[in-house]
C-alpha cells in the first residue's frame, strides 16, 4: 500500500470518527440532565425491576436515573402524562383507563401523552395466606382481613374489582408488599393479594420463613373473571416457583409496558429501547420476570401508541409497527 493512499485512509477514517462523535454530541444535546422511573411499592416486582433499569440506564448511557416509590401503575401513567416521571411501569389494563380518561386517580383527564416503549412481562394476579388458615382460593377469603396491593396500583385496583364480582366480602387494607408480607406473619390480616411478575419477592420470602400455601382461582371462579374482564387472560403459575408450593396455581395476567411521554427526545427514547431490548440477559439478572422483555412481545399492545423512538428501533429489527400504533 502506497504512501498517499495510507495517508488518504487516516483521514477518511478520522473524519468517520469526528462526524460520529459530532452526531452522538448532537443526538444528546436535547437529553435530560436525570431520569425518574416510577416504580411501586418496595418488596414488589415493580421496585426490583425499576431500579435495576435506572442503575442499568446509568451506566450504559451516562446519564443519571434513578426508581422512585409510587403507588404503582395508575400513579406511574398520571406522573408521565404530567411530566413529572420521564418513565413509568404501567400494566395496560389500567394503563388504558388512563388513555381514555377514566383513571381513578385523574377522572377526565384523557392520558394521550404517554407513549410505549417496550414490553415488560405480564403481571399474575394470586394470593398467599398462612397454610393454617385454610385458604385455598379466593372464595375462601369472605369475611377475612385481606390486603389488597398499595391504592393506585394494579393489584389495589383490580382485586377489589374481582372480589365484587365474585360476591366475596372482604374487608380490605391497601398496603405495599413488604408491609402486608410482615402484617400477614404477625396475624394482622389472614391473606395478602398482590398482583406482580412472578416470584414475587415478598412471596419467596414469606414461603421461605413460614408455612404458607399461595392460591388462585377455582375453574368457575377463574370463567367468571375472564368473562367479566377482557384485558385479563388465563395465566398458571408452575408448582415449585415458590418453596412449599406442591400444585399450580390457576389464574389470570396483565401485560406490563415501560412508558414515556410524548416530549422524551426521539434518540433518547431509541437508546433506551434499543439498550433493553438487546441484553435481556442483563435484564433478566435484574429480575427473573424479565425473561419476557423480548422485542416480539411488543404485540400485546394494541391501544398505546409506540414513541417515535422505540417505533424506529423496532422496524430496525425488521417489526413494523401499525401506523394506528405509531405516535
Amino acid at each position: 500500500m502506497n504512501h498517499r493512499l495510507t495517508r488518504w485512509l487516516i483521514v477518511v477514517a478520522t473524519t468517520l470518527v469526528l462526524s460520529t462523535t459530532g452526531a452522538i454530541a448532537q443526538d444528546r444535546s436535547d437529553w435530560p440532565r436525570s431520569l425518574t422511573i416510577g416504580t411501586a411499592s418496595v418488596g414488589g416486582v415493580y421496585f426490583v425491576y425499576g431500579n435495576g433499569l435506572a442503575s442499568f440506564i446509568g451506566e450504559a448511557l451516562d446519564i443519571s436515573a434513578s426508581g422512585e416509590i409510587t403507588g404503582g401503575p395508575v400513579q406511574n401513567a398520571t406522573l408521565v402524562q404530567m411530566g413529572e416521571h420521564d418513565i413509568g411501569l404501567v400494566t395496560m389494563g389500567p394503563m388504558f383507563e388512563a388513555w381514555t380518561g377514566e383513571s381513578e386517580l385523574a377522572p377526565g383527564i384523557p392520558h394521550t401523552d404517554v407513549r410505549a416503549l417496550f414490553p415488560m412481562y405480564e403481571t399474575p394476579f394470586h394470593g398467599i395466606a398462612l397454610s393454617r388458615s385454610g385458604i385455598e382460593s379466593v372464595g375462601d377469603l369472605d369475611g377475612m382481613r385481606v390486603s389488597v396491593g398499595p391504592a393506585g396500583g394494579t393489584a389495589g385496583t383490580y382485586w377489589p374489582r374481582f372480589l365484587e364480582t365474585l360476591e366475596v366480602d372482604v374487608r380490605p387494607s391497601f398496603t405495599g408488599a413488604s408491609d402486608a408480607a410482615s402484617q400477614l406473619k404477625d396475624g394482622l390480616i389472614d391473606a395478602f393479594t398482590f398482583a406482580a411478575g412472578v416470584p414475587i419477592g415478598a412471596f419467596s420470602q414469606l414461603a421461605a420463613e413460614t408455612d404458607v400455601r399461595t392460591f388462585g382461582f377455582t375453574p368457575e371462579e377463574l370463567e367468571t373473571i375472564l368473562e367479566e374482564f377482557p384485558e385479563v387472560a388465563s395465566y398458571t403459575i408452575p408448582a415449585g416457583t415458590y418453596s412449599g408450593q406442591e400444585t399450580d396455581d390457576h389464574t389470570v395476567a396483565m401485560w406490563n409496558f415501560a412508558v414515556a411521554h410524548s416530549d422524551m427526545p426521539e434518540s433518547l427514547a431509541y437508546e433506551i429501547t434499543r439498550l433493553v431490548m438487546e441484553n435481556n440477559d442483563r435484564m433478566v439478572q435484574i429480575h427473573a420476570a424479565a425473561r419476557a422483555t423480548l422485542p416480539e412481545n411488543w404485540d400485546n399492545n394494541s391501544f398505546l401508541p409506540f414513541h417515535p423512538g422505540a417505533v424506529r428501533y423496532f422496524e430496525e429489527q425488521g417489526i413494523e409497527i401499525p401506523e394506528d400504533l405509531q405516535g
